[in-house]
């Protein structure tokens, strides 16, 4: 097999630890030792300040002690309906303007990986800056974090975990999702794991409180272990198994790497992510220094997540739309809601982002965009696998879609930087580095196609169409 070009390397490289970067970037990096920029890429700009993603403060919270009438519940409701599409949108935001995209896309791949489902505001933007601040940090610290917090206490019914009546949700999620998955524990395990974590509980202002009294402080046996083991007992018990570094490294494997496993480089990974101690961004660092990590057969292997190809799209050619709530509708028809993952597994993510439909949609997506075309697709169903009053916020995220309906999506583009990759390229060589530049897999793109839906009237037209044209094809959609 053919040694991989360096420019396509690292075209590769950006799309695994961010989500693309332009021709001068790649061209940049391409002059530069592949160790070096990727610590550059791990460490993001020099001054990284990390600014919370925050949509809504705890004094928009009713005083608990207040009974609320029905009116002042209906408010409060829309209050974090509302909120939750702002905070949605202000990620989508953060992810298409950060100069620090891998912290933003490993936050992408924990969100899923801690999925979770609550229409608290203020809960979710909390999970949501756990997540943001130890995406790369140590493994430990973010399971502990994420455990501990409001939403997903809320979201795994621990509220009401309690010594007289255990509940084993949490636990069980715990083993199975978040650490070890199945095969690796018993249902007896899942029983005394579950009167470790009674007590853990929050208070309304989304701080964590054990209440000691709801707790079992008996002897308890987990996983060999025996003691009078709390919640942090048993994560640490967690932690300590094999198993755990193993199924994390494998599902990073699949999200960052490829779907078709190697067995032999999940298991080194897996064993040096173990005894760094869960160093994530250890973790990351050895995987996109590897040799392996650049075989042809690992290059645009991959299909983009509805997120992933928006946040690409909109990094490529920079667009202000008059009314942001549309990328809400995108992500609905797409089927990647963020906030609201199809179940508490997460996305299923690979094959199951495309279908019939969904791929025709993709494909029209660019050409509505930048072409300010119609948007006039019926959405995807939101389906609500577990209750908290999801069906009425499907409903009303379909309804926000129905009203998008007929109407062109208007915005201000930005063609500046797109243009200015390309101003030194030669006219008969345009639609090729352009077809190199944006696409990862099979660049045997027909050069005749592209020139079949170019605008040859300026120079300027021709880089434009044939932008959209070789975004608006099915090899657009891998990465």
């Amino acid at each position: 097999m053919p040694a991989v070009p360096e420019k396509l390397q690292m075209q590769h490289l950006a799309w695994r630890a961010g989500f693309g970067a332009s021709p001068s970037v790649i061209e940049d990096w391409t002059h530069k030792k592949r160790r070096q920029v990727i610590n550059k890429i791990l460490a993001g700009p020099e001054k990284d300040v990390q600014t919370p993603l925050k949509v809504r403060d705890a004094s928009d919270l009713p005083d608990r002690g207040k009974m609320m009438s029905p009116e002042e519940k209906r408010a409060l409701n829309r209050m974090n309906r509302q909120g939750v599409k702002d905070l949605n949108l202000q990620w989508m935001n953060e992810m298409v303007q950060s100069e620090h995209p891998l912290r933003e896309k490993m936050a992408l791949f924990w969100h899923g990986h801690f999925a979770c489902r609550t229409q608290n505001v203020l809960f979710n933007q909390q999970l949501l800056q756990v997540i943001r601040e130890n995406a790369l940090g140590n493994f430990g610290e973010l399971l502990t974090a994420v455990s501990k917090s409001p939403a997903m206490l809320q979201f795994l019914n621990n509220q009401q975990n309690v010594k007289a009546h255990p509940n084993e949700n949490f636990a069980r999620e715990v083993m199975e999702l978040f650490t070890m998955g199945r095969g690796h524990y018993t249902e007896t395990d899942i029983k005394e794991a579950a009167r470790s974590f009674t007590g853990w509980a929050y208070e309304g202002d989304g701080s964590f409180v054990f209440r000691e009294k709801r707790h079992d402080g008996g002897q308890k046996t987990v996983l060999g272990k025996s003691g009078n083991f709390n919640g942090d007992d048993v994560l640490k018990i967690l932690l300590e198994q094999k198993e755990t570094a193993r199924y994390i490294t494998e599902k990073i494997y699949r999200y960052f790497v490829s779907e078709n496993l190697d067995e032999a480089n999940i298991n080194k990974l897996a064993d040096k992510f173990y005894s760094s101690g869960y160093d994530i961004g250890a973790l990351m660092q050895h995987i996109f220094n590897a040799d392996w990590f650049y075989d042809a057969r690992l290059i645009g292997n991959r299909i983009k997540s509805p997120v992933e190809l928006l946040v690409g799209l909109r990094r490529t050619v920079p667009v202000d739309f008059e009314r942001e709530e549309v990328m809400l509708s995108f992500q609905q028809v797409l089927g990647q809601v963020l906030f609201y993952p199809p179940n508490v597994a997460g996305w299923p993510g690979g094959r199951n982002w495309i279908d019939s439909s969904s791929l025709m949609y993709r494909m029209q997506l660019p050409k509505m965009i930048l072409y300010e075309k119609e948007f006039n697709i019926t959405p995807k169903e939101i389906i609500p696998e577990m209750g908290m009053g999801s069906y009425k916020v499907t409903m009303e995220l379909n309804e926000s879609v129905q009203k998008q309906y007929a109407k062109k999506i208007k915005g201000v583009i930005n063609w500046n930087a797109l243009l200015k990759d390309y101003e030194k390229v030669p006219r008969e060589k345009l639609a090729d580095a352009i077809a190199g530049s944006l696409l990862q897999a099979n660049k045997n793109v027909s050069k005749q196609v592209l020139e079949n839906y170019a605008d040859a009237s300026s120079r300027e037209n021709y880089i434009k169409t044939v932008a959209i044209a070789v975004m608006s094809t099915p090899e657009y959609q891998l990465c």
